[in-house]
């Protein structure tokens, strides 16, 4: 995957698949910003984080998901520097999403994808990383086969939203990419979904 963005307030970000050779970069990026909701690694869309599980663990295990090619996110960059990713993956790999109960409670079909969650280092938000990661993932999904899509955004409705509340992704990133609002899972988290066709 490399993708670079057209977009004026992103020009120079390119997208890069979470692989061996990028794992560094995430892992950098990662521990400069306390493991990512305080040692999760990303691991918490993958298998039920457990209190008390230890960072190291979390990082243990996601390093394992990616060296086999068990963990999937589009990693955006800004030179050589990862700013931020979107995760994605089938629903197999990403079993774990939030507002699960519920979800569940009304599923017809599950999808083929999902997009589970964003993240964006400390002091580099603002500068289009959401939208370039989620790009890149629709990418790379077209590129595996396309299928339906998910994604689980929050909607702001004008409200304050602290940036841990936006993990899964703001609605706004979502719909820009062509998403469509199917069903709320919570008082702001949406089910949203989108047919990618094959590239």
């Amino acid at each position: 995957m490399s993708n670079r963005s057209t977009d004026d307030t992103s020009a120079a970000l390119t997208v890069r698949s979470l692989d061996k050779d990028t794992w560094p970069a995430f892992a950098r990026l990662v521990e400069a910003n306390n493991g990512v909701w305080g040692g999760c690694w990303c691991m918490a869309f993958h298998v039920k984080v457990e209190k008390g599980r230890a960072p190291r663990q979390n990082r243990a295990e996601k390093e394992q998901r990616v060296l086999a090619g068990h963990a999937h996110a589009a990693l955006v960059f800004g030179g050589d520097e990862c700013l931020g990713w979107c995760q994605f993956g089938s629903a197999a790999e990403l079993p774990e999403i939030k507002s699960k109960r519920r979800y569940e409670k009304e599923l017809v079909t599950v999808p083929d994808w999902r997009i589970t969650c964003f993240f964006t280092g400390k002091g580099l938000r603002k500068r289009g990383v959401a939208h370039a990661a989620l790009g890149g993932a629709l990418a790379e999904i077209a590129r595996s086969g396309g299928g339906t899509v998910e994604g689980y955004p929050e909607e702001t409705d004008d409200r304050s939203v602290s940036g841990s509340f936006l993990h899964t992704g703001p609605m706004t990133v979502f719909e820009n990419h062509g998403f469509t609002r199917i069903r709320p899972i919570s008082p702001h988290r949406w089910v949203v979904t989108r047919s990618v066709a094959p590239a």
